[in-house]
């Protein structure tokens, strides 16, 4: 099973590390559970410096996260947590973690998201504190073979389609969507990325009014390979689960075999 879990995360690390903890006790009994947590669930800050100073010790969070995993026999989609590189920035890290705590991959948000958006921010330039990756990750599980992306990814179908050529079957999108941009392509943009890849999608997401100002949309979401809504949060904390049915994706990936139809993969990602 696979559950996405609804944040409203604060300024402070340590809150939203209580915060998760909290939400685990609540989970289902079902194992193996797969738990995948918002874009920026570990610290939602002021500034990219105030990020910045959790990122120098993202280790230590790191080992929480591992020892809750051992703990409650979970793997666990680590939405974003910030990583110092050599360059006084930090990367927005999806780390996926197996039930032995084990840190099997780890994904870099390749792209930023500097752009303007007519909310109560205005402006958003990432790229100043957040240093892109670039490399695609797929990864096995027990549920599937697993691709990581992060909110602004949703937005370039190259990348979705260079993890379905991975073999991705599962796809996540940890995000902290704007109220703004939320209400007009969030469900949208995740129903085509499914379609067009016929890969389950799980969408984690913020929710609500944060410490700092800003406003995310929430709707956390799973999308089916053949874009029907299996489940939904609008609002509020909380979760939402989902069986995959990998031998319906098989499927329909056999009897609609768009990607071995596809003309433009060498423009591709």
């Amino acid at each position: 099973m696979i559950v996405a879990l609804q944040m409203c995360s604060r300024l402070c690390a340590d809150d939203n590390m209580n915060q998760l903890r909290q939400q685990l006790t609540t989970l289902p009994a079902t194992r193996p559970l797969l738990v995948c947590l918002p874009e920026s669930f570990l610290v939602f800050a002021n500034s990219g410096h105030q990020t910045l100073v959790v990122a120098k010790q993202s280790d230590v969070y790191q080992q929480q996260l591992s020892e809750l995993c051992r703990q409650h026999d979970i793997w666990l989609a680590a939405g974003t947590v910030p990583i110092a590189t050599e360059h006084d920035k930090y990367f927005a890290a999806s780390l996926l973690f197996n039930e032995q705590g084990e840190v099997l991959a780890q994904y870099n948000k390749m792209h930023l998201f500097d752009v303007d958006v007519a909310d109560g921010t205005g402006a958003y330039r990432e790229s100043n504190f957040t240093e892109a990756g670039s490399d695609i990750v797929v990864v096995d599980s027990p549920f599937g073979k697993i691709g990581l992306t992060v909110c602004y990814d949703l937005r370039f179908s190259g990348l979705f389609s260079a993890l379905q050529r991975a073999g991705a079957e599962v796809i996540l999108v940890p995000s902290a969507f704007t109220t703004i941009t939320g209400a007009a392509h969030w469900q949208p943009l995740l129903t085509a990325r499914a379609i067009e890849t016929q890969s389950y999608v799980i969408a984690a997401a913020q929710v609500g009014q944060h410490e700092n100002g800003r406003a995310t949309y929430g709707h956390s979401i799973i999308i089916s390979p053949w874009g029907d809504v299996l489940s939904e949060l609008a609002n509020g904390i909380g979760f939402i689960g989902c069986q995959p049915d990998l031998n319906r994706l098989h499927a329909i990936r056999r009897d609609m075999p768009v990607q071995s139809h596809q003309r433009f993969r060498e423009h591709l990602l």
